[in-house]
């Protein structure tokens, strides 16, 4: 039974808030003054959230009318000359042979998109322009580079006629009418020239991208590592109180016992030959942000917060047999173990264990590389034959079970119902409960009553940790515009502190 469905999260207070900031770095800007409005189209990022951010704002206030996320780098926008409608166009060379994208059309007034192209592969879209109310032309990449050199240089222009665009059904432009003369297609960068208009218009902006960890101190100051930022604190003003800037930036936080230092991980980077170095650990001065130590491993390491509160590192990654396991307050360090061919998270492995590692001895408070040691199976990591299952976020609870979110395996990808929370006891593995969805978590907390989870479409979940009955869940939004949450922390009861993907702190409080 759902007990309150009524906006039960509330967005406090925002750290990090900025002109156009749920389009993060900017791509492609282009306005309408006419309408008074602007559409600024995010980069592309891979990993942690996907997608190209699209939003329009107020030229006059800056305030955000519509987002909209494109599978692929945008490369056009136009605003239609009479209909309160933009166009987006986008798309990318998959690396191998063909060129994928999309055409969009977002619906100013009611914020509905219409994907148009009837071909699953669709086509990158180069350019577009309304040449009148009902006419688009789009430039276009070949759909593929098969035996065609300068497929990368060239494309082919078509016009795509319709009496009202706002009737446009979805998926409904064939190949036959993108069909048209091909020549000369240069592919333009148009980063810098976006970021240089959004700096014109807002002085104040400053670029922020994914937020990966989110502390609060007792003295109520907030710490964030982000893409970009290795650490940075927040007083309770909401000032930024220091910040120390990385190139990669910070992951994962573990905070002294007497809060006058952190441990952070930097973002592993890499090197001339491509390939990713170990990640560094650095002890953070939360006075300053000076730096106090540093640990460089030998291999990639996760930095995890045991129990006890002590910083701890495990394997990063999987080596074809073991993968790591990251659990917020372990009493162990857990791995993903397979059996037989197949590497997890890239293709099905065999029969899966769950198995775990004592903690290193010792309490220096200085997190030590993790030794070679042999970890004892406790259980199948599926508690269903014949499915096998990829972990994701995790806690241990304080009564000694596992909380852990993770996918079930398919070929053809994601699946609804595919994604799944569980509690499992530790001794056996037995599920107390399982909660499924058809999307996949970003972060995962509990505190003694609730398990939060976010998602990566924007859902914030709350179950009941005792039986994982539904206690609410809501699309998180952030002055009434969707947002993404990357990472989440429970700070008190009813209290939750919440990362996003367009580099935002969210202090929020939650009603019972």
């Amino acid at each position: 039974m759902i007990a309150n469905m009524t906006s039960p999260l509330h967005v406090d207070r925002i750290l990090g808030d900025r002109p156009f900031a749920e389009t993060g770095d900017p791509a492609l800007v282009v306005a309408d003054r006419e309408r008074g409005m602007l559409a600024i189209a995010g980069r592309h990022r891979y990993g942690f959230i996907s997608g190209a951010p699209v939003g329009v704002y107020g030229i006059g206030d800056q305030s955000c009318r519509a987002l909209v996320r494109s599978h692929y780098p945008v490369h056009g926008m136009a605003f239609h000359p009479s209909q309160d409608l933009l166009a987006i166009g986008a798309g990318r060379y998959d690396g191998g042979y063909f060129f994928e994208g999309e055409l969009l059309l977002l619906n100013l007034e009611t914020g509905e998109v219409v994907s148009a192209f009837e071909e699953r592969l669709g086509r990158q879209v180069l350019e577009l322009e309304w040449l009148s109310g009902t006419e688009l032309r789009l430039t276009m990449a070949p759909p593929d580079d098969w035996g065609d050199e300068q497929a990368h240089h060239e494309g082919h222009t078509a016009t795509v006629t319709r009496r009202d665009w706002y009737l446009l059904a979805p998926r409904s432009l064939t190949h036959q009418e993108l069909a048209g003369p091909r020549g000369p297609a240069p592919r333009r960068e148009t980063n810098r020239t976006a970021r240089r208009l959004v700096e014109e218009l807002a002085p104040e902006w400053t670029p922020r991208h994914d937020v990966r960890t989110v502390e609060q101190l007792a003295d109520g100051r907030c710490l964030a590592a982000l893409d970009g930022v290795r650490l940075e604190s927040w007083l309770p003003s909401g000032e930024r109180e220091w910040a120390v800037a990385d190139e990669e930036g910070g992951r994962e936080i573990v905070v002294a016992a007497d809060e006058q230092s952190a441990w952070v991980s930097v973002a592993a980077s890499r090197d001339a030959g491509g390939y990713r170095t170990p990640r560094t650990l650095a002890r953070i001065s939360l006075v300053d942000g000076s730096e106090l130590d540093r640990v460089v491993p030998s291999r990639p390491v996760s930095l995890l917060r045991s129990a006890d509160g002590r910083p701890v590192l495990m394997p990063r990654g999987t080596n074809g047999v073991r993968s790591s396991l990251p659990v917020r307050r372990g009493r162990r360090i857990y791995f993903q173990e397979a059996e037989g061919p197949g590497r997890p998270g890239r293709q099905a492995p065999g029969k899966q264990w769950l198995a775990a590692a004592g903690l290193p001895e010792g309490g220096t408070g200085r997190p030590e590389e993790p030794v070679r040691r042999d970890a004892q199976r406790l259980f199948p990591f599926s508690w269903i034959p014949g499915e096998t299952h990829f972990g994701g976020p995790a806690v241990e609870t304080a009564d000694g079970t596992l909380v852990h979110a993770g996918t079930v395996y398919d070929g053809r990808g994601l699946q609804p119902g595919g994604s799944f929370v569980v509690r499992r006891s530790l001794t056996d593995g037995a599920p107390r409960w399982v909660f499924r969805t058809d999307r996949q978590a970003t972060a995962l907390d509990t505190d003694p009553d609730t398990v939060y989870i976010a998602y990566d479409d924007g859902e914030i979940v709350a179950l009941a940790l005792a039986d994982g009955s539904v206690s609410w869940r809501q699309y998180l939004t952030v002055g009434e515009v969707p947002a993404i949450p990357t990472a989440l922390t429970i700070t008190q009861p009813g209290r939750l502190l919440i990362g996003t993907s367009d580099g935002r702190i969210l202090l929020c409080s939650t009603e019972h």
